[in-house]
């Protein structure tokens, strides 16, 4: 499970036992998905197998689709008697529904990647692997539809397309991973229920070899994404899910935040068998005193007082490598936090320059430290053959080890502290070819304050660096130059008073005031000012004034006057982001 590092518990295996463990099936629209899970599964739950009347009427699945297939447990999973428990969570692959694809692979230990053997990799199964790779530890690829290739030709063509999709995940974390040809639905969808599915027992084998044993921990709060709520008449109000963390009692109280109520477990199941306890990644149906259902279609039940309620977030992040273009700090994106999605502005920043190759703060963020503002996140990706050859001629910049974003939301979401962050294009046009996916990350902090940007953001020590430059007009006297061009006739240059500025010559001074109504100003160099910049002065003031003296004198002057360099000022200091005083600070 994401973000979880805690150890196993240690399990009792003198008495039977049942590992749960949460297998997601993922691909494009139409590749057979559902009927895969139906294929693999021995008993479904209220919410399997398209049995919502949208999902059916549509032909597609529109939600989260939960079944089970029981096993005997395998012996690399330890001695002793026990069952192994697959909870497949069916995932629909229209691209419209992409925030309940990244929110079914927060619950999952293990991934089918299905793919219609016919069509190979469609942009929804790319984008699928993506949420595959930030979300998720091992995977199987499945080759489904085999009974669609021309009978002399199937075996060439699954092993051609076996190829292509080894090729495909050679640079992911999925390299090697297994690949099953399968029919789950010979003859389609109208074809009847007696005949057999093609290459489902091996798919069983190679499951069953491929699961882990994944890190459970009954300690901590209790948090459960619920994807479906019902009411049972007589009863109460059923919420089904997978528990995150924590474990949860009958008799316990849970709180539903999105509707500020605490209720009591009144009873529990799982996959129809009544139990008293579930702990870290079950999968569960939790009876409570009765509530309108629709008021809960999905979102976090928790111990109470457990969940913050955040108005924006600081998050350490990585930008997904196939998402086209750069990101621009002030830029929108779909933000997908924890089981939300909301829209939300981001503005990128860095450590500074020399902290660049400093080891990355795992799950922590230091407010004591300073960081450098950046117009867009800082990546070395190369998108065309031409920016190819530019990069060739230059040397690529410094990445730091480690980026961070503020993400500020246009409506509070409820979440768990260091959980997942995606974030998404999800305007983009769906029928374009390319990923909308565009980086994902960990939060550090949430801010629950209303009046963040008061309270919080001060604190956030980001800063920009500014540089300004301008030109010595004349020598005022043996401590003092009078320059130009580096402010506005209308700035107050009063608040610079007191900043450093250095000469191009070397010297080093300190604004003084201003000089006159035209933005001129005086600057004390406190060492005197060096003969190497007297001599240009002097030689530029000469040039000025026999400037004036005829047209072949301008004629002569004009030739020289590429030898004498104007001697420039360079005025450097950074301002923090988030100082309402807007302070100018120089080290």
């Amino acid at each position: 499970m994401a973000g979880v590092t805690t150890a196993p518990p240690v399990l009792n295996l003198s008495t039977p036992r049942r590992l749960n463990v949460n297998v997601g099936v993922l691909g494009h629209i139409d590749s057979g998905k559902t009927a895969l899970a139906r294929a693999l599964s021995t008993v479904g739950s209220t919410a399997a197998f398209d049995r919502a009347p949208q999902s059916r009427a549509r032909g597609i699945t529109l939600d989260l689709g939960f079944s089970c297939l029981c096993t005997e447990l395998p012996p690399h999973l330890g001695p002793g008697p026990g069952e192994l428990q697959l909870t497949l969570v069916d995932c629909p692959g229209h691209a419209s529904l992409i925030r309940t694809i990244i929110g079914g692979a927060q619950i999952i230990d293990l991934m089918m990647l299905v793919i219609d053997v016919t069509k190979g990799m469609q942009t929804q199964t790319a984008e699928c692997l993506v949420i595959g790779q930030i979300a998720c530890q091992k995977m199987i690829v499945v080759l489904n539809k085999i009974d669609l290739l021309p009978e002399g030709k199937q075996q060439a063509a699954i092993e051609k397309m076996t190829k292509k999709m080894q090729k495909t995940l050679e640079n992911t974390k999925f390299h090697g991973c297994p690949i099953v040809a399968t029919a789950a639905k010979p003859g389609g969808p109208e074809a009847p229920e007696t005949v057999a599915p093609i290459g489902v027992s091996e798919l069983i084998e190679v499951l069953k070899s491929e699961v882990y044993l994944p890190k459970r921990d009954s300690s901590g709060s209790f948090l459960m994404a619920v994807d479906h709520c019902f009411s049972i008449k007589g009863q109460g109000t059923v919420m089904t899910g997978t528990i995150l963390s924590g474990c949860v009692s009958i008799g316990d109280s849970v709180e539903i935040p999105a509707l500020k109520v605490t209720k009591k477990v009144k009873s529990m199941q799982m996959f129809h068998t009544p139990v008293t306890y579930a702990m870290q990644g079950d999968r569960l149906g939790i009876c409570v005193t009765q509530f309108d259902p629709k008021l809960l279609e999905r979102g976090l039940i928790c111990t109470p007082e457990s969940l913050q309620t955040i108005q924006a977030a600081i998050i350490s992040l990585k930008k997904i490598p196939y998402f086209r273009g750069s990101l621009q700090t002030k830029a929108k994106f779909h933000i997908t936090v924890g089981h939300e999605t909301v829209m939300g502005r981001v503005m990128f920043f860095s450590p500074g320059p020399d902290d660049f190759s400093k080891e990355p703060l795992e799950n922590d963020f230091d407010f004591g430290k300073e960081y450098l503002y950046q117009e867009e996140y800082l990546s070395n990706d190369i998108k065309s053959s031409e920016e190819s050859k530019k990069s060739e001629q230059t040397e690529e910049k410094p990445i730091p080890k480690q980026q961070w974003a503020l993400l500020e939301f246009e409506k509070p979401v409820t979440c768990p502290k260091l959980c997942l962050v995606i974030g998404s294009k999800l305007d983009t046009d769906i029928h374009a070819n390319t990923c909308r996916l565009a980086f994902h990350g960990v939060l550090l902090h949430g801010m629950e304050d209303k009046n963040y940007t008061e309270t919080c953001l001060p604190k956030l020590k980001v800063y920009k660096l500014k540089h300004k430059e301008g030109q010595v007009e004349r020598l005022c006297d043996d401590y003092s130059v009078i320059g130009r061009s580096l402010f506005k006739k209308e700035t107050n240059i009063q608040i610079f008073v007191g900043l450093k500025v250095k000469l191009s010559t070397g010297d080093e001074g300190v604004i003084e005031g201003g000089f006159g109504q035209s933005g001129k100003f005086k600057i004390r160099i406190p060492y005197g000012v060096s003969p190497e910049t007297k001599t240009l002065l002097t030689a530029i003031s000469k040039k000025k004034s026999k400037a004036g003296k005829g047209d072949t004198a301008k004629e002569d002057e004009s030739n020289k006057a590429d030898s004498v360099q104007p001697v420039l000022i360079t005025l450097l200091f950074k301002r923090y982001v988030f100082d309402a005083q807007k302070k100018m600070i120089q080290s």
